[in-house]
């Protein structure tokens, strides 16, 4: 506070009664410290309703129709080769660029393009942020 609004409110109040209200933490309402005994009152996680066997068969809340089911977890050769290296972990760019780019394999080259055009593009951004 500045010394200009301190000199009035200090022949009101106290400076601890002004800190006390200027200070004060405000929250939406309801909530409130709980009462004493009101255990079990449904506040708490709930206990699942579905069995074990139904929760390792479906895949819940992938469903996006209105009409539509959960679909159903299929044995993993029903899947595409492809969907097992979605989470493959990448090459940075500094590897990348420690390797002789004639040897990389095709699909380590697309990855170098994209990141050395990413790093192109930034470092042009800053270069035309500082000027």
């Amino acid at each position: 506070m500045s010394t200009s609004l301190v000199k009035p409110l200090r022949s009101t109040a106290t400076f601890k009664e002004v800190i006390g209200v200027v200070g004060r933490r405000t929250f939406a309402a309801g909530g409130g410290k709980s009462k004493k005994g009101s255990k079990g009152s449904g506040d708490g996680p709930q206990a699942s309703l579905l069995t074990k066997e139904v929760k390792s068969t479906t895949v819940f809340g992938a469903n996006i129709l209105k009409d539509g089911q959960d679909p159903k977890i299929l044995p993993d050769s029903e899947y595409p080769d492809w969907l097992w290296h979605l989470l493959d972990k990448h090459p940075s760019l500094s590897a990348l660029r420690r390797k002789d780019v004639e040897s990389l394999p095709y699909e380590d080259l697309k990855w170098f393009v994209k990141l050395d055009n990413r790093a192109r593009i930034k470092e042009n951004n800053s270069i035309k942020a500082k000027t």
